[in-house]
């Protein structure tokens, strides 16, 4: 409810809130997960019609990195492989001719190397892996989907110091080649040192946006403010 936001190219948007707020619910909203009952989301300014995740990949460009990679954003079960070619294997299987684990291997490969990802090799399964691997492995299906748009859900649950400042930089690095970003997290210094804007959600609903100013007791208090019901801001 009540829910107004703009993400732009080449912008990270964070997404704050306490626990229950609706953060994750908004995005598999948008994701075609959950039904949209009103209001319309637009992407490159037209209506997107969006019924199901397939439609947000596939027509949309949108990507989705969850926050529970083991229930929703792998298949610990299936390869390295698999899992970073899930999202492509409906554009390369257009492309003519089979869709084979050579052509699937030929446009992922380089995002796993990109991320250093550690495997013994692509067919490794992925619940073998540890768990900052199996986060990178969850960022690189999304890297070889070439998403326009990417939200990013907690990416540093479950990770190391070291993996998660590479993913900090890789963040950065994904805005600055205009992919339009909307991080989802928690961690208050992570949300200041990483987002351009902060839209702050309570409730289910937004309550306003701030520009990101870097100075972490000034950002705190302002979205403090929000979420208790301050005067809102443009989002």
């Amino acid at each position: 409810k009540g829910v107004d936001l703009k993400v732009h190219k080449g912008e990270i948007v964070g997404l704050y809130g306490l626990v229950g707020a609706g953060r994750s619910e908004l995005a598999k909203a948008i994701l075609g997960k959950f039904e949209v009952t009103s209001g319309e989301v637009i992407v490159n300014g037209s209506v997107a019609k969006i019924n199901s995740v397939a439609d947000a990949v596939g027509r949309y460009g949108i990507g989705y990195v969850s926050e529970d990679r083991k229930a929703e954003g792998l298949i610990l079960l299936h390869s390295v492989l698999e899992n970073v070619g899930i999202p492509i294997w409906r554009r390369l299987s257009q492309l003519g001719g089979f869709l084979t684990n050579g052509k699937v291997r030929k446009h992922t490969e380089p995002y796993i190397r990109k991320l250093e990802v550690r495997t013994p090799s692509l067919e490794q399964r992925v619940g073998n892996l540890s768990g900052g691997n199996q986060q990178k492995i969850s960022v690189a299906k999304w890297l070889a989907a070439e998403a326009q748009v990417l939200i990013i859900d907690e990416p540093s649950v479950g990770i190391d110091i070291k993996t998660k400042t590479y993913l900090h930089e890789l963040i950065r690095e994904l805005s600055d080649a205009g992919t339009a970003i909307l991080l989802i997290t928690s961690d208050m210094p992570e949300m200041i040192a990483l987002a351009d804007r902060i839209v702050v959600m309570n409730d289910y609903a937004v309550m306003g946006g701030l520009a990101n100013t870097r100075d972490y007791t000034e950002m705190s208090e302002g979205i403090m403010g929000l979420i208790q019901g301050a005067e809102p801001t443009a989002a």
